[in-house]
């Protein structure tokens, strides 16, 4: 049977390879939107697949997405031997600087085989592109993660990404919004401090958000700028909120990095009321801990109408094309050695 109320704006993890009684009734009760998974979650495909129904049938939603980190590189979590790793972004970013059609259609057959393969596992997102600049004198936390640092070129193929995730039916969500080009600490440990002007962030770090503000997902960074809101993370700010809606123009679902990283303050119940409270659509808690997630769920709400709208545009979007994984990953991989990255 289908679940009658609306599920709360929130997505948690678990712990292990499925679900326990006390996490399925967790779950039925408290009706999170979703279900972010790591590698601690992720054996083999049919272990996974289970894992996605029991979710599922626990919140009673057929739809309940659930996502996981699939952008390539180090950054992947379905890496234990049984999928065929992918590249970094950063090497299709250095691909398209010296060729960019060679680069553009390598990253759409990668990216058509990675969506493919999670299709094919129940998992509704990898959460990428990563569409942060990766300037050279910033800390590595983003590096190859992300295509490089012109932002034309990244916007263009944050597109290619975009694009080709939609039509294996996967969500696209581009990250981090409005992005993390200037940092010089790492997010999961400390908090960024951005000074740069409005002027300069225009012209570079926000570009690839605001030609890219039609995808249908954004995950909101971890980092102050002090330019609009000197006390308080992106992620927790209605500064930067409104900023983002407003001079971003983007109006898709607003989903906030995980909340429990070291760059946000406060118990989990006030960094998830927090980032809900500053008008993001979905806060992202995805420790895993059970009490944790029951604590989460208590400062969270339901979504709103207007969250509702954004997340049903987004699924109507969605294609439902699948492809040969090894053969056009193995495609992909013919291009690169071709052009010298071996």
């Amino acid at each position: 049977m289908m679940s009658s109320t609306t599920p709360l704006a929130l997505f948690v993890g678990m712990p292990g390879l499925e679900l326990s009684a006390s996490e399925q009734a967790f779950f039925r009760e408290a009706n999170p939107f979703g279900l972010f998974l790591f590698r601690r979650n992720l054996d083999n495909p049919d272990q996974i697949r289970r894992l996605c129904a029991q979710f599922r049938e626990a919140v009673g939603r057929e739809d309940a997405p659930v996502y996981i980190d699939q952008e390539g590189g180090r950054v992947q979590r379905l890496d234990n031997g049984n999928w065929p790793l992918f590249r970094p972004l950063g090497t299709f970013g250095a691909l398209a600087r010296k060729d960019l059609e060679a680069g553009k259609k390598a990253l759409r057959l990668s990216t058509l085989a990675m969506g493919s393969m999670m299709a094919e596992l129940g998992i509704g997102s990898g959460t990428t592109p990563v569409i942060d600049l990766a300037r050279k004198d910033t800390h590595d936390v983003i590096g190859q993660r992300a295509f490089g640092d012109d932002p034309e070129l990244v916007a263009a193929l944050g597109r290619v990404v975009v694009e080709a995730m939609l039509e294996v039916g996967e969500m696209p969500i581009i990250k981090h919004i409005p992005g993390y080009g200037r940092v010089d600490v790492d997010p999961h440990f400390d908090c960024p401090v951005v000074e740069a002007a409005l002027e300069d962030l225009r012209d570079s770090d926000f570009r690839p958000f605001m030609a890219l503000r039609d995808a249908p997902w954004a995950m909101v960074a971890h980092l102050i700028f002090t330019r609009f809101d000197a006390e308080r993370p992106a992620s927790v700010s209605p500064v930067i909120c409104a900023m983002i809606r407003e001079e971003l123009g983007y109006d898709g679902v607003l989903i906030t990095d995980c909340l429990t990283m070291e760059a946000i303050k406060g118990t989990w119940p006030e960094r998830v009321r927090a980032a809900l409270d500053a008008g993001y659509d979905i806060a992202l808690h995805s420790q895993g801990d059970l009490a944790a997630s029951e604590a989460a769920a208590k400062a969270a709400r339901p979504l709103s109408e207007k969250s509702l709208a954004r997340i049903a545009r987004g699924q109507e979007r969605l294609g439902s094309r699948r492809v040969d994984v090894q053969a056009l990953h193995a495609e992909a991989e013919e291009i690169l050695r071709e052009n010298g990255f071996a």
